[in-house]
């Protein structure tokens, strides 16, 4: 058998996907979906977000379906291993893309279609790796949101910017001054490449690293 022999194919099968919640569904005026970053779960990405309850805002952290162990060493793993979860990795990259897209739609529908009333805001914001996952998210536009929020990321290549790129959505770029992933030079491209392709956008930074952090989320609901 030679590698020209071999041919890959797909499957659709069935799993759960894991979510954690802030919030009262019962009294739910905002939805905002914040998607962790890599190496991260969502019931621990969610804590950050705890300055956001009140008023009526539900926080939802999708978790993403590939997880692993932090340790690099192959063979039985320590009973306190780390562990997190990534949204996709250069490998089948279509497929997962498609994969957590179809995933991101059905949790969207699940919790808003849950609802007793129609969201006056929805957002969803990107953290890191989860940025990027948003911009493809949302730029499919089956999922409707009022807000793109795209902190310590950016559009990845393949979502390429537009003034409808997102359905209308406003959009924010969130970076701490010193985030050595996100710089201020990087964001201050990225921004000059969206306002030349039309899409309006806001800047927010603040005083912090590659993080999310209570005071420029409070700023995100000022906005």
């Amino acid at each position: 058998m030679t590698q020209r022999d071999i041919r890959e194919h797909h499957i659709a099968v069935r799993r759960s996907a894991r979510f954690a919640v802030l919030g009262d569904l019962d009294d739910a005026r905002e939805v905002w979906f914040v998607l962790h970053g890599y190496g991260q779960l969502a019931a621990r990405f969610l804590p950050r977000f705890e300055p956001l309850i009140g008023d009526g805002r539900l926080i939802v952290a999708p978790e993403a379906l590939n997880r692993y162990y932090f340790e690099t060493s192959p063979g039985v793993h320590a009973s306190d291993a780390g562990i997190g979860a990534t949204w996709m990795t250069r490998e089948d990259r279509e497929t997962e893309i498609d994969d957590y897209v179809d995933y991101l739609d059905t949790l969207y529908d699940h919790v808003v279609g849950g609802l007793q009333r129609t969201p006056a805001r929805i957002v969803a914001l990107g953290f890191s790796q989860g940025a990027a996952t948003a911009a493809r998210w949302i730029a499919h536009r089956t999922s409707r949101v009022s807000d793109v929020v795209l902190w310590g990321g950016f559009l990845p290549d393949d979502v390429q910017p537009a003034a409808d790129v997102f359905g209308g959505a406003a959009v924010t770029l969130v970076h701490g001054r010193a985030d050595r992933y996100a710089s201020e030079a990087r964001i201050a491209q990225a921004s000059e490449v969206m306002t030349a392709a039309g899409l309006a956008h806001r800047v927010l930074p603040f005083d912090g690293g590659h993080e999310v952090l209570a005071a420029p989320l409070i700023d995100l609901i000022r906005l």
